[in-house]
Order: C-alpha cells, then sequence, then structure tokens
C-alpha cells in the first residue's frame, strides 16, 4: 500500500535557553518522552542528546529520572523505551469521546475506503486523537495520531470551530458549516487532499469535536459528506445519551 505522508506541524517541546534550570529540565524530560513515544525500537543516549542538542551526560539524567518514575524502561541492549506506566495512566485518562468514536470510524473507513479521523482542539490547533487507515490496496493517505492543523483553514478546523457557539466575527464558512453540518475543502493543508469533516455535537462542558475523512480523490470525497455526517451524529449521540453505571 502507497502512503502519501500528510504530517504537518508535531507538537515540539525544545527547551529554549534562558529558561530557569527547573522548567527547562521538566520541559526536556517531556520532550524526550514524545521522542520515545514516536521511536517504538528506543533510543540510545548518544541518539537522545543528538536529538535534544544537549551533552550526552544531560540526555543520560533525564533519561535515569524517567527510569526511576518508570515512565522510561531500558532494555538489555541499552536503548530506551517508553515504559509501561506511561501508557497505564494514559488508560486511566483516556476520554469516553474515544471509546465511543473509534467503532463509528472503523465503519466510515470500510465504506469509503479512506483515512477517517477523530479531531479536537487545542491551543489553536486541529488534533488528531484517533485515525484509521484503511487496509485494502491503493494510495491512501497516512494521517498520525497527534497531527495538528489549523483551526482557520482546512476541513478538520472549520469543523471544529462550527462546532463552537456562534460568534459575531465568525467566518461565514464557519457559520456555513454549523447549518449544513459538514465542510469539504480541497488542497488548503496539503497539496493534493481532500477534506471532508463534520461537527460532533459534544455534552456541554465536553471538549469540542469533529470527524474528519481525508483522500486524495474526489470521488470519494463527493460520496463521503452524507456518511462523514452520519458518523458525526452516531458518536453525538452516544455521549449525549445516558452515560452506563
Amino acid at each position: 500500500m502507497t502512503r502519501v505522508n500528510t504530517r504537518t506541524e508535531r507538537g515540539g517541546l525544545m527547551a529554549a535557553e534562558g529558561r530557569a534550570d527547573g522548567s527547562q529540565t521538566l520541559e526536556r524530560g517531556l520532550h524526550v518522552l514524545r521522542m520515545l513515544a514516536e521511536v517504538p525500537e528506543g533510543l540510545g543516549p548518544s541518539e537522545v542528546a543528538a536529538r535534544l542538542g544537549v551533552h550526552r551526560s544531560i540526555a543520560y539524567r533525564l533519561l535515569t529520572a524517567l527510569v526511576r518514575q518508570e515512565f522510561v524502561a531500558r532494555d538489555d541492549e541499552g536503548r530506551y523505551r517508553v515504559g509501561l506506566v506511561f501508557f497505564t495512566l494514559a488508560e486511566q485518562l483516556r476520554p469516553r469521546l474515544l471509546d465511543v468514536a473509534r467503532p463509528v470510524l472503523h465503519d466510515l473507513t470500510n465504506r469509503l475506503n479512506a483515512t477517517a479521523c477523530l479531531v479536537v482542539a487545542e491551543s489553536e490547533r486541529a488534533v488528531a486523537i484517533a485515525v484509521i487507515e484503511p487496509s485494502g490496496p491503493g494510495p491512501h493517505f497516512s494521517y498520525g495520531v497527534g497531527n495538528r492543523d489549523p483551526l482557520d483553514r482546512g476541513a478538520a478546523g472549520i469543523a471544529l470551530l462550527a462546532a463552537e457557539p456562534a460568534r459575531d466575527d465568525e467566518p461565514e464558512r464557519v457559520a456555513e458549516t454549523r447549518r449544513t453540518g459538514h465542510i469539504t475543502t480541497h488542497e488548503e493543508v496539503v497539496a493534493g487532499s481532500y477534506g471532508i469533516a463534520a461537527p460532533i455535537h459534544t455534552p456541554t462542558g465536553d471538549r469540542v469535536a469533529a470527524v474528519n475523512v481525508i483522500t486524495h480523490r474526489h470521488d470519494i470525497a463527493e460520496q463521503a459528506i452524507p456518511h462523514v455526517v452520519e458518523a458525526a451524529e452516531t458518536i453525538a449521540a452516544t455521549l449525549n445519551g445516558p452515560r452506563r453505571t
């Protein structure tokens, strides 16, 4: 399967020079966690130091502290990987939105043979927190969990703005997306790609979210609209229904 990489912006945590030592150390430690999470085969101290741009001794101290807290584990070859505490903590904090959305996204991907995503708004970005790619043959967009796209352009960002209450100064297409329940864009974020998104009306107080489908095919983009809207409505109905006790 040919993949078209659409990664745009990854959230960086490089420490700025001149910050207080404690803040800089914390920021570097978080950056190390992010790096290790993105490299399943693990990294050695020298590799971590090179990526951080620091001396090997600093990287080793950061890794040692993370190992003591069990956020990182060291294997027999001296490589470091994300530890089990990291995963168990993430599991404990996993939002209900993810559990509800994943089977809906799987169904959407199977219907359209296109990549389907769940996106949420954070720090003026549309962040992908779940991504389901087709398993069949043919070129598909590889859009990773953690991808961050602008809120002011691209289907995902506009749909998220439309999930918010109306504002007097909002762009017309945000208001139009709120009225119609969907938006389609072409090449606003990634060359050659169509985005088809629909806002999810999450319960009051929950983070705003949207369903987003990404494809390079115009025919799929056209037929995707009712399916994406239906997926968003299904997720919203489940979230707003009675909670299990």
